[in-house]
């Protein structure tokens, strides 16, 4: 009972809300640049629930997909899935580039956004690797 009672009292003091603030700022920004890049709205990017299903949609995944995320283990496997298609959908496909898009997702997604040598490619799900590589080519011939 002890142990409940030290949790409930955390503190959380300046520096740790200023950085929380910065990381949802910059994960906000890089999440606007990635939806023009792939001609989405930008607005969505600060709307809790429709940059999920802008998300979706920009991989290429339906709509409904959306519940995945309230069934509890499954939205694990499908958030780092989701992540692993955004990458893709940029032209990623090596075991680094999807490390690096669950690990170090705010700044993985903000250098998507705001490089200028970074391409979306289209929908993803559903599609082969060879496909997405060829339309990957086609692009930057």
């Amino acid at each position: 009972m002890k142990l409940f009672e030290s949790i409930s009292h955390v503190e959380i003091n300046e520096a740790t809300m200023i950085l929380i603030g910065i990381m949802l700022l910059l994960g906000a920004m890089a999440k606007w640049r990635m939806f023009v890049k792939a001609d989405q709205p930008g607005l969505a990017a600060i709307v809790p629930g429709w940059d999920l299903i802008v998300t979706l949609r920009m991989v290429g995944r339906p709509d409904w997909h959306i519940v995945l995320f309230f069934v509890p283990i499954v939205n694990i496997y499908f958030l780092f899935k989701l992540l692993i298609e955004i990458a893709q959908s940029f032209g990623k496909y090596t075991l680094v580039d999807y490390i690096f898009a669950v690990v170090f997702n705010v700044f993985y997604l903000l250098n998507l956004g705001l490089a200028f040598n970074e391409y979306y490619y289209g929908p993803v799900y559903g599609r082969s690797v060879e496909e997405i590589r060829s339309r990957k080519a086609i692009a930057t011939a």
